[in-house]
């Protein structure tokens, strides 16, 4: 007997069903999207190095590289028209992507994205876009976790939890790093760790790590020896390095978020015209700038005088005097997120992940360089601080100080500066938070009220919609009822409130029971009394556009236990009542942060 692809595939989830556990398999699962998520970092890597390799094989060290011009254009150009006639589907903002689809409480991202960002983005990074590959292979990770989860019809919960271990999988796959994976989806992704998170997480996490030891050797991503030991002396700077990455942080964030909005007000071939010239322009001046910046991180680690290498290629290949590699390193600093907002707007696909570690690592350089040519203090060693600067940076952008400080432990094997690395992210943080609520991926939702926190009573509500709460099947009046037709109204309906409308259906106020109880059993005035003449004025109206923190915030402050929910033109909708938010409300949070051994 023959059967087809969809009938084994029934039967083996009636068999999982019969025979094990939801728990058990979850593991499994995880496991499969570990080794995914981990060869999909793999191939992008390789991708964007054979691109970038055979593009700049034969550019010459001691001058300026006019190709610069054109292959930033060719690379929008080709990743843009695939994304608008192949992909047909917006894949930029891959970890705000991942964001809204949690916040949402679907936790089901495209089947697309398992590939798609792979390749637009590999086109984009190769020919020099000045973006990072870890957001379009989080975006990856998370799509592997959502689509296996649901293949294998797991329950939504856990759907959420792959989505996170997906994320999880492709950081650690991509950096060699098994923490930062699980920091960055607790601190960036805003997951819960709680015992039944904690474990499919390890499992992703380890199995990625463990792949991508197997593809590429078990050496960190960056090579770094510590010349000199950090001694406690040192920490008045490492403080201030951290509130110099902390302001850098801020520039960075607020920067890319400008920029970025202003290429959403021009149309798609405005964008691609704008975003190539100004991304070939920057490039062809500061080489630097071109790709990921990885290769700029192992100069500056390197020690020594391999500084003055990030001037090849330039036409300040001559400027190495003591202060002009400062002056070049700073305008690169300045200019790399009109850069990266360039590549993003320009129709290219990719993150600020790597810009950020970019960044951090020159202002660390910049910062212990200026100090040593100064005559300050004992001289700072210059590649320590740039490692800190990483973290720094990272931490500051992404608000997400342990994710810092393990990943950059962990991609260099730096641990003996473990101190200075989780004092430098702290005080970054500590900074950018006075003046910036959200990290870069959260902004855009947070302005929309659709963000998840860490705080449960707001990240459940945040799951609510005012529509999925709706109550419709309530009676409504008019203003010209007279009081009899009202009591029949009332005698047919099991509620003590009734919204008054007129004829265009624009909510005008509320009949209460209690209001007329001392009346409706009075016929001689059934003929007297209208509507219009018993009715009230809502205490509040709730706009079906509202978030639900917000509607919240008006049951607070009426007192009111039903308020009516109108459109942006005063039409009115249906009731919402205290008592049917609360149902959903613990509906949400039993389905999503229940502990079950299921």
């Amino acid at each position: 007997m023959k059967f087809s692809l969809s009938q084994i595939h029934d039967k083996f989830l009636l068999w999982r069903a019969e025979h094990v556990k939801e728990r058990t398999f979850l593991l499994f699962v995880c496991f499969l999207v570990g080794i995914a998520a981990s060869l999909a970092a793999f191939l992008l890597k390789r991708a964007v190095f054979w691109i970038q390799t055979f593009l700049t094989y034969n550019f010459t060290v001691s001058g300026a590289n006019y190709l610069y011009l054109l292959y930033p254009a060719i690379g929008l150009l080709l990743a843009g028209m695939y994304v608008r006639y192949v992909v047909k589907d917006d894949i930029s903002h891959g970890v705000t992507k991942i964001l809204y689809a949690i916040s949402q409480r679907k936790s089901r991202i495209k089947p697309h994205n398992m590939y798609s960002s792979l390749i637009a983005s590999s086109l984009t990074i190769g020919f020099g876009g000045s973006v990072g590959a870890e957001a379009p292979i989080v975006l990856t990770g998370s799509a592997i976790g959502s689509n296996l989860g649901r293949f294998f019809h797991l329950e939504q919960r856990n759907l959420m939890l792959l989505v996170g271990c997906g994320a999880a999988g492709a950081i650690a796959g991509i950096f060699k790093a098994p923490i930062a994976g699980i920091l960055f989806v607790i601190e960036v992704l805003l997951l819960d760790l709680t015992m039944s998170s904690i474990l499919p997480l390890l499992v992703t996490s380890l199995t990625a790590t463990t792949v991508s030891y197997m593809l590429s050797g078990t050496d960190a991503m960056f090579a770094f020896s510590q010349m000199e030991p950090f001694i406690l002396n040192r920490i008045p700077f490492v403080i201030l390095l951290g509130i110099v990455c902390g302001l850098v942080s801020l520039y960075v964030t607020r920067g890319i978020i400008w920029n970025e909005d202003k290429y959403q007000k021009l149309n798609s071939w405005s964008r691609f015209i704008v975003g190539s010239l100004t991304l070939s322009i920057l490039i062809f001046f500061f080489p630097p700038l071109f790709g990921e910046g990885y290769n700029s991180i192992e100069i500056l680690l390197a020690g020594g005088d391999h500084y003055k290498e990030l001037l090849n290629g330039s036409f300040f290949y001559s400027l190495q005097s003591r202060w002009g590699i400062v002056i070049f390193l700073s305008l690169v600093v300045i200019f790399k997120i009109f850069a990266t907002s360039a590549t993003n707007g320009g129709g290219g696909t990719g993150g600020v992940f790597a810009p950020t570690l970019f960044l951090g690592c020159i202002v660390g350089f910049i910062f212990s360089y200026s100090i040593n040519q100064l005559g300050y203090s004992s001289r700072l060693p210059q590649e320590n601080f740039a490692l800190m600067g990483m973290a720094g940076v990272m931490a500051g952008v992404m608000h997400a100080p342990l994710t810092g400080t393990f990943l950059i432990a962990e991609l260099t094997g730096g641990y003996e500066l473990f101190l200075p690395l989780m004092i430098v992210s702290s005080v970054a943080y500590a900074t950018i938070i006075i003046f910036e609520k959200h990290n870069i991926y959260a902004i855009r939702l947070a302005k929309k009220g659709e963000l998840i926190t860490h705080h449960k009573d707001k990240a459940v509500l945040t799951f609510l919609k005012v529509e999925d709460i709706l109550e419709t099947d309530i009676p409504v009046v008019t203003p010209q009822l007279s009081l009899g037709e009202m009591v029949k109204v009332i005698s047919t309906s099991n509620r003590n409130i009734f919204p008054v409308v007129n004829d265009q259906g624009i909510l005008l106020g509320l009949v209460y029971l209690n209001d007329i109880r001392n009346i409706i059993f009075r016929p001689e005035l059934y003929d007297r009394f209208k509507v219009e003449k018993f009715m009230v004025g809502p205490p509040a109206k709730i706009n079906i556009h509202m978030t639900m923190e917000k509607v919240m915030d008006l049951f607070e402050d009426t007192k009111a236990w039903n308020l009516p929910v109108v459109d942006d033109n005063g039409v009115y909708l249906g009731l919402i009542s205290q008592s049917t938010v609360f149902n959903a409300y613990r509906d949400i949070l039993l389905e999503n942060y229940s502990e079950t051994d299921e």
